[in-house]
């Protein structure tokens, strides 16, 4: 609207211009020697503006045709890098479908367009790694880092590379170029890798700083892996410099409330300094989050020397803070046992094994050998029976780390050297293994006699086969039979005489267990 408005404008002024030198002709007199020439003011302005326009034309003219040459190249030019950069597309969606030949030859074709650009340093470097032919790539990648504008690109492709062919070092190199101009994602993880590798935990610490203060990691991630990483070197000081250490597993539970290990050994090194109470406290709220038999330990022996019973005492009311966690039973179970009250191991250990309820790991299995060992002695026959049963029982949560079992926490894998790989859960089983379930079937009555008839007794079955399915639960024969006798039914060993035999050999009865 403006534009119109200003365009009417200036066709009114030239109007009114013209209008004004109608109403006021003059005359113009030209003499060149002998030739006078004589017009009006108006014809005149008409003449020189036509001058102006033919000298205006032929001077685009001749700039045109003296332009030509380079504007026939530009165009040219223009054409190829236009085809270069279609070439360019197709190879890189060949690329990315896996069709490595049609990748190769639209690599060419760019090539021949387009020169070595960094695009098609890309390209050609895609297609090498597609073909398999790393020497190429090396190479391409190796170009790109002598220029500018690839240089990072061309760092991560030499990393890959590098630690395709198992080379640490110089993939270690690379990425701590890489991490200098500047620090990426990849770049970073790498170096934490080399470094938690190595067991170098302060040289990680400074490279998880770094990731963060950059963006690489989140805020999360930052404070997990600075936790796992303090948690390892207050475990490394803990014994030559414990101050380091117990300020060092105090900010590792700061940071992640639910590292165990750091939570465990913060407790012990104040329990060493004799801060009980803040040992207790800071397990109790470790217990709070997550319940663990680390935990449960390290809070039961917080105080060395105590008596028996004062150790129990300490885990009823660490149990009272989980009272329906398995950890929690566990814990008074084991501290009944070394007070040697066993029915109050027997009643922590009861809900455990009730009917109905999953079946007990090997460490609940090993506890109850413990318990009827500790009781009635080695040679009883329900410690063999729980010892049998632990062999098949099902492992229960351990900690874990890309398929490694371990006793204890450690801040990497064993197999790969990732960091914070540890979990606490529980392993997979076979999925072929047989139930374990016991169950009692009548024999085949004897032959009878003229002089008394002989009475079916009952036999012990051999488990079920895993094709069989499982009996349902319920007033069963076999638990009609043991109900009263046993916490858990276990199959008998082939050699083992079982309680009656147990009872004959030591002389006087007693209950099963």
């Amino acid at each position: 609207m403006i534009r119109i408005i200003l365009f009417l404008a200036a066709l009114a002024g030239l109007a009114l211009g013209l209008s004004w030198l109608a109403d006021r002709p003059g005359e113009l007199v030209l003499t060149w020697q002998d030739t006078r020439i004589e017009t009006s003011l108006l014809v005149a302005f008409a003449g020189v503006a036509a001058v102006t326009l033919v000298f205006l034309v032929l001077w685009s003219l001749l700039r045109f045709i003296f332009r030509l040459p380079s504007l026939v190249a530009v165009t040219t030019r223009a054409r190829r890098r236009s085809k270069g950069y279609g070439a360019l597309s197709r190879g890189m969606i060949a690329a990315a479908a896996g069709d490595t030949r049609y990748a190769a030859r639209a690599t060419r074709e760019a090539e021949k367009l387009i020169g070595e650009d960094a695009l098609t340093l890309l390209l050609r470097a895609q297609t090498a790694q597609l073909d398999g032919d790393r020497r190429l790539a090396e190479k391409t990648f190796a170009r790109m880092v002598e220029r500018p504008d690839t240089r990072l690109l061309g760092l991560r492709g030499m990393y890959g590379e590098a630690s395709r062919r198992n080379d640490d070092t110089a993939a270690h190199l690379y990425a701590t170029q890489a991490h200098r101009i500047a620090p990426l994602g990849w770049a970073g993880a790498a170096l934490l890798d080399w470094h938690v590798r190595r067991g170098e935990w302060q040289s990680a610490l400074d490279v998880v700083e770094t990731n963060r203060t950059h963006k690489g990691i989140t805020r999360a991630e930052a404070d997990r892996q600075r936790a796992v990483l303090l948690t390892a070197l207050a475990r490394e000081s803990a014994d030559r410099d414990p101050e380091t250490a117990l300020r060092q597993a105090r900010e590792a539970v700061k940071l992640a409330p639910t590292l165990v290990p750091a939570a465990v050994l913060a407790g012990t090194l104040l329990a060493r300094q004799d801060d009980l109470r803040k040992a207790a406290r800071l397990l109790e709220a470790a217990w709070r989050q997550a319940t663990h038999p680390d935990l449960a330990a390290a809070y039961v022996h917080l105080r060395a020397g105590d008596a028996a019973h004062d150790r129990l005492e300490r885990a009823r009311h660490l149990a009272a803070l989980a009272p329906r966690d398995v950890e929690s039973a566990l814990a008074v179970a084991r501290a009944a046992l070394e007070a040697r009250a066993f029915d109050e191991a027997r009643a922590a250990l009861a809900p455990l094994l009730a009917e109905g309820e999953t079946r007990p790991t090997r460490r609940l299995c090993l506890l109850m050998a413990d318990l009827e060992e500790t009781e009635h002695g080695a040679q009883s026959g329900p410690v063999r029976e729980w010892l049998a049963r632990a062999a098949r029982a099902p492992q229960g949560a351990a900690w874990i780390a890309d398929g490694v079992l371990s006793d204890r926490w450690e801040p990497a894998s064993p197999v790969t050297g990732k960091l914070d790989s540890f979990r606490w859960a529980i392993p997979q089983e076979r999925l072929s293994a047989p139930a374990e379930t016991l169950v009692l079937t009548p024999a085949k009555p004897a032959p009878a006699e003229p002089a008394a008839p002989a009475e079916p007794a009952p036999a012990i079955a051999a488990p079920s086969p895993p094709a069989e399915p499982a009996p349902a639960p319920g007033p069963t024969p076999a638990r009609t039979a043991l109900k009263g006798s046993a916490l858990y039914p276990m199959p008998i060993l082939p050699d083992d005489p079982g309680p009656e035999g147990a009872e004959e050999a030591a002389g006087e009865p007693r209950p099963f267990a």
